[in-house]
């Protein structure tokens, strides 16, 4: 059974590539992110911006994902994410919106 997500692409007025997740990113469903990540990535000269800001829930499998691409994204997220995305080292490999006046690059 895949957990549900949606992947939603867009651009800032700037041209900046945006993905944005609603859901819970796991083990079912952390192809389809890849795909998008890989789709978002395609012939952008800046940084992919990855919003996790409705994202509920974030396994291994999804930051395993997060963390191939770490030199190429930027994320934003919540308080919420924020001791997995720290404790996985992501927060020292590429800048991170979001996670509150405790967290790195608020």
């Amino acid at each position: 059974m895949t957990t549900p997500l949606t992947l939603t692409p867009d651009r800032r007025p700037d041209g900046t590539p945006v993905l944005t997740a609603v859901g819970e990113i796991d083990m079912s469903n952390s192809a389809d992110l890849a795909a998008a990540v890989a789709d978002g990535l395609e012939g952008a000269t800046g940084p992919l911006v990855i919003d996790l800001t409705d994202v509920e829930y974030l396994d291994s499998a999804g930051l395993s994902i997060l963390l191939t691409h770490a030199d190429r994204i930027e994320v934003v997220a919540t308080p919420l994410l924020a001791p997995v995305l720290t404790f996985c080292g992501l927060t020292d490999l590429t800048t991170i919106h979001g996670l509150g006046p405790a967290g790195p690059a608020s």
